[in-house]
């Protein structure tokens, strides 16, 4: 929604910035089944991933405002992403929804039992959204009949730490990483 107003703020240094959208997927060394629905920032992840693992089925986890689950097959097709709130999201939710429920830290509680309203909020939300992931990657590999990379980004993936035997890489940086790599990728091409 802001494009417009930072391309006219640009104009002033006479800078002609690179913009990420569905022009440039045909460029990208991925398959976009839904170029209009899908947003630039899975498209990054999905071409930084697949730069990095480009023989093996892919599930990246963002964890970010939304909670997603991108699958890519080893040719580079998005074979689907599932959506749910980010934690901090549901955590906020909760606070701005409920009148008597604080704003509580996100660090991971020592009990699911929890023993007052912060460690309960804690244990309901953050142990609950392990299992949420280890379920959604638990169903994805069934639907798949096949092991896959699984790789995690998003600054909340180290609040996270039951989760991180489960994976094979865990990044940050890996959306600025596929934006470095779909502007090499689609100037090479055009």
């Amino acid at each position: 929604s802001i494009t417009n107003k930072v391309l006219e703020a640009l104009e002033v240094w006479a800078i002609t910035p690179f913009i990420i959208n569905k022009m440039c997927f045909p460029y990208l060394n991925i398959k976009v089944n839904n170029p209009s629905e899908i947003g630039t920032d899975l498209v990054a992840n999905t071409v930084e991933s697949h730069h990095r693992f480009p023989n093996d089925n892919k599930i990246i986890i963002d964890f970010g405002t939304a909670l997603t689950f991108t699958t890519i097959s080893k040719t580079g097709q998005i074979l689907g992403v599932a959506i749910a709130p980010g934690i901090k999201t549901a955590m906020y939710s909760l606070f701005e929804n409920a009148e008597q429920l604080p704003d509580v830290p996100l660090e991971l509680p020592e009990s699911v039992l929890g023993k007052n309203t912060v460690h309960a909020l804690q244990a309901g939300v953050l142990l609950g959204y392990v299992d949420l992931i280890e379920g959604m990657i638990r169903r994805i590999k069934e639907e798949l009949r096949t092991d896959c990379k699984i790789l995690a980004t998003g600054g909340l993936a180290f609040v996270m730490k039951p989760l991180h035997k489960h994976f094979d890489v865990l990044d940050v940086h890996l959306t600025l990483n596929g934006i470095k790599n779909i502007y090499q990728q689609a100037s090479e091409k055009q």
